[in-house]
Parts: structure tokens; sequence; C-alpha cells
């Protein structure tokens, strides 16, 4: 049995609660993950492409406020 496949029986065979318990433990380990790779990408200069277009829209008036 692979080390996933442990997981997934281990994840099925939790409680209720203990499933709501992982359920949130895990869901705030992805926002992590995800602010870490943001912060690098923004760190290692990967958005500012983005960012750039992003203004040059705006300046250009093909924006709305929110």
């Amino acid at each position: 049995m692979t080390k996933l496949e442990q997981i997934e029986k281990s994840i099925t065979e939790l409680s209720p609660e203990e499933l709501k318990a992982f359920a949130a433990w895990f869901e705030a380990l992805q926002s992590d993950m995800w602010d870490r790779r943001i912060e690098a990408d923004a760190k290692s200069g990967r958005l500012d492409k983005f960012a750039d277009q992003a203004l040059a829209d705006h300046r250009a008036g093909r924006t709305r406020p929110l």
C-alpha cells in the first residue's frame, strides 16, 4: 500500500468530528502554501507583467470601480 493509499484509508476512518478538524487543518495548509507561493512569485518578479498590464489598462480607462 502506498503512502497516499494509507492516508486515504485513514481519512475514511475518521469520525465526523475528526474529519471536520482535518478538513479545517488541510484548508489552512493549502491557504498557507498558496500565500507562500504568491509571495515568492511577487519577490521574484513573476507577477510584474500582470501588474504592469493592469496599470496600463487602468490608465487607458479600461477598468471600472468595483
